[in-house]
C-alpha cells in the first residue's frame, strides 16, 4: 500500500501540458504561456513526477502523447474549461439557474416563465433540464433547483418540506394543479368532459410511482384500480396509453407539455389537486431560489 503523501496537481501544470501539445514545441509553449522555456520543463517534470507516469515522449522532429498523456490531456481540458467557466460567473455574472423537472416543466407556465425570468435577471441564464429521478436532478448533483410533484421515496434524508427537520431536501410550495387522464383517443372515454376516481376500479393504470406524480394512495385500499402497469419514465408511459393498454393520471403541467396524437387529457373531476414545490439541497440553498419561487407563484396564481 502506498502510504506516501498525495502531492497536489497545479493548474499551471496542466496548462503548460495543454500549451505544449497544441504548440507542438516547448519553445512556443513557453512563447504562448509568456515564461521561461526551463519553466516549461519544469512545470511539465513536477506534473509527471506527482502523476507517476511518463506523458510526453520528446523525439529530435515532434513531441508525442503517451497512453497516460492522452488520458491526462483529456482530464486536463475539462479540468481548465471548469475553472474557466468558474472564473467567467464569477466576473460576468451569476451564471446558469439549471432548474430540474422530472417530468413536465411547469405546463403551460413555462414560455412565460422562461421569457420573464431572461427579462428580470439577464445575468442569470435558467436552463430547464429533465431527470428522471425522484430528485429531478437534486440528489445526483446536476440541477441547482427542481419542480417536485411529490416527495421523494420515505428514508434517511429524503424528506421534503421546509418543517421535515433534518432532511436533505428543502421546499415551498409554488402552485397547485388539476390531476388529468390519459386516454388513447378512440377510447370511449375521450368522449366525455370528466372522469370520476372510482371509475378506474374497472381499468387498467399504468404508473410510474418512482417519479410521477400519481400514487395508489389516491384509491381506497379497497377499491384500487384493477390492474397495473409499472413503469419509469414518461415516454413509455405514453406509449401504453397511445396502443389502449392503459389509461393514466398525471398533471395538468403534463398535457400541456406532452400533447401527443393518439392521446387525449380529461380532467379527474373529484381528485384532489397537485402540490407544485421549488425544491432545493438543505446544503446548498441557491441565492435566486426566493426570487424563483416567487415569479412562479404569480404565474400560478394568475
Amino acid at each position: 500500500m502506498n502510504t506516501e503523501p498525495q502531492q497536489t496537481v497545479e493548474l499551471k501544470e496542466l496548462r503548460c501540458l495543454i500549451a505544449i501539445v497544441e504548440s507542438g514545441t516547448f519553445t512556443d509553449a513557453a512563447i504562448d504561456l509568456r515564461i521561461s522555456q526551463a519553466a516549461v520543463s519544469r512545470n511539465l517534470a513536477s506534473l509527471e513526477r506527482k502523476l507517476g507516469a511518463r506523458l510526453l515522449r520528446r523525439t529530435t522532429r515532434q513531441i508525442e502523447l503517451t497512453p497516460a498523456g492522452h488520458r491526462a490531456v483529456s482530464t486536463a481540458r475539462r479540468v481548465l474549461a471548469g475553472m474557466d467557466d468558474l472564473v467567467r460567473e464569477a466576473r460576468d455574472g451569476e451564471g446558469v439557474l439549471r432548474l430540474g423537472y422530472a417530468w413536465s416543466a411547469v405546463g403551460a407556465h413555462t414560455v412565460d416563465l422562461q421569457r420573464r425570468w431572461a427579462a428580470a435577471h439577464p445575468r442569470t441564464a435558467l436552463e430547464l433540464f429533465r431527470s428522471n429521478t425522484p430528485t429531478a436532478g437534486l440528489a445526483e448533483g446536476r440541477t441547482d433547483l427542481a419542480i417536485l410533484r411529490r416527495a421523494p421515496a420515505a428514508g434517511p434524508g429524503t424528506a421534503m418540506g421546509t418543517g421535515a427537520g433534518e432532511s436533505r431536501i428543502q421546499s415551498m410550495q409554488v402552485g397547485l394543479e388539476r390531476r388529468f387522464c390519459a386516454i388513447a383517443a378512440d377510447d370511449p372515454w375521450a368522449r366525455r368532459r370528466s372522469i370520476a376516481l372510482a371509475e378506474f376500479t374497472q381499468r387498467t393504470l399504468v404508473l410510474d410511482e418512482r417519479t410521477g406524480s400519481t400514487s395508489l394512495r389516491l384509491w381506497p385500499a379497497d377499491a384500487p384500480p384493477a390492474h397495473i402497469i409499472p413503469t419509469t419514465n414518461i415516454d413509455d408511459w405514453l406509449t401504453a396509453i397511445t396502443a389502449g393498454r392503459a389509461v393514466g393520471i398525471t398533471s395538468e403541467a403534463t398535457s400541456h407539455q406532452y400533447p401527443r396524437p393518439g392521446v387525449v387529457y380529461r380532467l379527474v373531476k373529484d381528485a384532489p389537486p397537485i402540490v407544485v414545490e421549488l425544491a432545493w439541497l438543505r446544503s446548498e440553498p441557491h441565492p435566486l431560489r426566493h426570487a424563483l419561487a416567487g415569479l412562479l407563484s404569480e404565474l400560478y396564481t394568475a
